[in-house]
C-alpha cells in the first residue's frame, strides 16, 4: 500500500499493546525530510510528466538540490519515489500497533483498515489520485515494479515485527511469559520517509556508506522474531490490502464508497474470516 501525503503517525493511543519505535535523532529527521522532499518531486514529475521524460536530473532541479546530491540519497531516478509508497505502508503498521489491545488481529486489522485507506485519515483524496498513477506506473515499469515490490516486502516484514509486539503483550497481560521479541522496526520508518536506502543529508549524506552498512549486516546473524505463524500472518493481511490497493489503482472508482481501497481491503479480510489468524499452540 502507499500514500504520497506522509502523516505523522500518533505516538499514544488510548490501550494500545505496543511500544512505539524511538523517536528519529535531529540528523535523522534532516535526512529523512530531504529524502522526501526529492520523493514529492520525483512523484509530481512522474505524474505530470511520466516516467520516461523524467531524468534524475530533473527531481534534483525540482528538489532544489545538486545533482550529485540526489545520488547520495537514491541510486535511480525509480527508487526516488520509495519514500512515497513506502509512507502509507508505515502508516498502515502504525494503525495496526496502536489498535486498543482488546482487538483480535482481524479487528486490528480492519481497524487499521478504516483509519488509513480511507481519504481524510491524513491523505487528501487529491492524494490518492497521486497514489493510483504511481502504482499505475510500476506495472509499466520494471524498474518501478522493482521498488514496489521491495516497499511491500518491507511492509510486510515491518507488520510481521508489529504482530510479535501485540502477541508479546498479549501475554503479558494474559500473565504470560515474556514473549515477543521484536523484530528492528521499520524499513521505511515513519510517515517522514526513512529507508533502509542511501540516506543523508543536504549538505552530504553517503549512500555508498549506508550501503556498506547493509551488507556487513548480511554477515551478522538475526536475532529472534516472528515466529512462522505470525510471519505467514503477516504476509496473508499484506498481500490482502496490497491486491486491493492495486486493484483499485487499475480502475477508475473514486477513494471512497464501496469501490474504494478501503472497502476492497476490507473484503478481502472477510474473505478469510476461516484463516486462523491468532499464533498457533
Amino acid at each position: 500500500m502507499s500514500s504520497t501525503t506522509p502523516a505523522q503517525p500518533s505516538r499514544a493511543s488510548s490501550g494500545s499493546s505496543s511500544t512505539p519505535p524511538p523517536a528519529l535523532s535531529l540528523t535523522e529527521r534532516r535526512k529523512a525530510a530531504t529524502r522526501m522532499e526529492i520523493a514529492r518531486a520525483a512523484g509530481g514529475l512522474f505524474a505530470r510528466h511520466g516516467l520516461r521524460a523524467t531524468r534524475a536530473e530533473d527531481i534534483a532541479q525540482a528538489a532544489g538540490i545538486a545533482p550529485r546530491t540526489f545520488y547520495r540519497y537514491f541510486a535511480s531516478k525509480e527508487e526516488a519515489v520509495a519514500p512515497l509508497y513506502a509512507a502509507g505502508a508505515q502508516r498502515w503498521a502504525e494503525a495496526v500497533r496502536e489498535a486498543p489491545a482488546g482487538l483480535t488481529v482481524p479487528e486490528a486489522l480492519d481497524h487499521a483498515v478504516r483509519h488509513t485507506l480511507s481519504p481524510g485519515g491524513g491523505v487528501s483524496a487529491a492524494s490518492w489520485e497521486w497514489v493510483r498513477t504511481l502504482i499505475r506506473l510500476a506495472t509499466t515499469s520494471p524498474a518501478l515494479r522493482k521498488v514496489w515490490a521491495e516497499v511491500c516486502q518491507e511492509a510486510e516484514d515491518t507488520l510481521a515485527g508489529v504482530l510479535v509486539e501485540r502477541d508479546g503483550a498479549g501475554d503479558r497481560e494474559a500473565g504470560g511469559s515474556e514473549a515477543g521479541d521484536s523484530e528492528a522496526f521499520g524499513s521505511e520508518a515513519g510517515g517522514s520517509g526513512v529507508g533502509s536506502r542511501g540516506a543523508g543529508d543536504r549538505e552530504g549524506g553517503d549512500r555508498k556508506g549506508d550501503d556498506r552498512e547493509a551488507q556487513g549486516a548480511d554477515n551478522v546473524a538475526e536475532g529472534p522474531g516472528a515466529s512462522p505463524d505470525l510471519r505467514f500472518t503477516a504476509a496473508v493481511a499484506s498481500a490482502a490490502v496490497r491486491v486491493a490497493v492495486e486493484s483499485w489503482a487499475t480502475g477508475d472508482a473514486p477513494a471512497t464508497g464501496p469501490d474504494g481501497p478501503a472497502a476492497l481491503a476490507l473484503r478481502n479480510l472477510a474473505a478469510l474470516r476461516d484463516f486462523r489468524w491468532e499464533r498457533r499452540a
